[in-house]
């Protein structure tokens, strides 16, 4: 793998929670479509892409940043499902699942973020 981005677990579970939630939105009704299924896509996807973007060339207060993008969008995923189980669109079990694995992952991105900033490096 050419790209320092790939060899990260973050990278890979964001990828991971991004497809994840794909099937998920696939079983919201048509109606949700064009609104919180695809917002909800769209920053699952984020997640990943400022991971990826961020640790390309940049310097590590850039990589931070970007790091803070992914950070916000994987909160953004967190509303959307508080709002899919009010809408009574995924159960309460489904909403459990996803929410764990989106706090693990911003949990993380944390981490990485704090390594990056007390330790000047990037991984």
């Amino acid at each position: 793998m050419p790209f320092k981005f790939e060899n990260l677990r973050i990278w890979k579970d964001s990828i991971e929670l991004s497809n994840s939630i794909h099937l998920l939105i696939s079983k919201f009704p048509m109606e949700e479509r064009f609104i919180l299924s695809s917002q909800i896509q769209r920053a699952s996807d984020s997640i990943a892409l400022n991971i990826a973007e961020g640790s390309t060339g940049q310097s590590n207060p850039e990589y931070v940043r970007f790091l803070g993008y992914a950070l916000r969008s994987g909160i953004e995923v967190l509303s959307c499902l508080y709002l899919a189980k009010g809408r009574k669109l995924i159960s309460d079990q489904d909403f459990e699942v996803y929410y764990n694995q989106t706090s693990k992952l911003i949990i993380s991105i944390q981490a990485l973020r704090k390594y990056i900033r007390e330790n000047k490096v990037y991984p």
